[in-house]
């Protein structure tokens, strides 16, 4: 309900003022170069699940035995979510660099939340669905431990402090990739889906792995061109495509697998190396 001034009948704002409010909008809603580029990361995450949708599960479900189209759709989605991650990194950057929203971090988890949780995981549950010796209930239950784990990796970020330079688990777009390649692979069934749950569980481990920093982000960008260039020729069925793709896919599981065992030999070294120092301070 409206309070009107009978003496004035100001119950309406003046055109002037109302654009004098619009110049005056708060901080908050106005959005960075830096929130731009996080809102191409969501774009490409919902743009992979639609490609995953209409490329492989619809012609699935209707019986089509088109292979073409699936592994075209397949690839399209894969580089949207390798898009994903581009945006990803460089937002950071930018933000860094360029002045950031107070927004830009809720905007980042969110993209986040859609590109490297809901896109892998909804992929997963589409291979459950179309692989041949698939089971679809247990593969709904390994897509739900991915997205599940995303969602806590992406809260435990915004709420743990960690030294600077370093991540506390497998960052979210490192682990959407892993849990890809490992789908691309065509393992068996049941390997598989250990695999993916094993990438969801470092997601949220405390193993730390090192932010894309300097030399570390032209390498990991690099590495993402690269994987973009595997996906085409192998969507095209270039000479030695399908062999490249698994390779490139092998190798991203086992970074995956290694970093790991580099940080834990980092962490007890440390730890060696801090008792050594105690037990030499002790010393008369």
């Amino acid at each position: 309900m409206t309070v009107t001034d009978p003496e004035t009948q100001a119950g309406w704002v003046p055109e002037a003022e109302a654009e004098d409010d619009a110049e005056d909008m708060p901080l908050s809603l106005r959005l960075s170069i830096a929130d731009t580029l996080t809102l191409g990361n969501a774009t490409c995450g919902f743009m992979a699940v639609y490609f995953t949708t209409t490329g492989i599960l619809i012609p699935h479900l209707q019986g089509s035995a088109e292979t073409g189209m699936a592994r075209n759709s397949a690839a399209t989605a894969v580089i949207l979510m390798l898009l994903a991650a581009i945006f990803d990194l460089c937002d950071g950057l930018v933000a860094r660099k360029l002045r950031s929203s107070p927004m830009g971090a809720e905007l980042d988890n969110l993209s986040d939340l859609i590109s490297f949780g809901l896109a892998p995981a909804y992929f997963v549950l589409v291979y459950g669905m179309v692989a041949d010796d698939a089971q679809q209930k247990v593969a709904a239950l390994a897509a739900i431990v991915v997205l599940l784990a995303v969602v806590l990796r992406l809260a435990r970020f915004s709420c743990v402090t960690m030294k600077d330079g370093m991540f506390q688990g497998m960052p979210s777009p490192f682990g959407a990739l892993t849990v890809v390649s490992i789908v691309l692979l065509e393992l068996p069934f049941i390997a598989t889906l250990l695999a993916v749950i094993g990438v969801a569980w470092l997601m949220v481990s405390r193993v730390e792995y090192p932010k894309p920093r300097g030399v570390l982000a032209v390498a990991m960008l690099s590495w993402i061109i690269g994987a973009m260039g595997l996906l085409v020729a192998w969507a095209f069925n270039a000479p030695g495509g399908e062999l490249l793709l698994q390779t490139g896919c092998v190798l991203q599981v086992v970074l995956g697998a290694v970093i790991p065992l580099f940080a834990t030999a980092r962490r007890v070294n440390t730890f060696r190396d801090n008792r050594r120092e105690a037990r030499a301070a002790q010393l008369p």
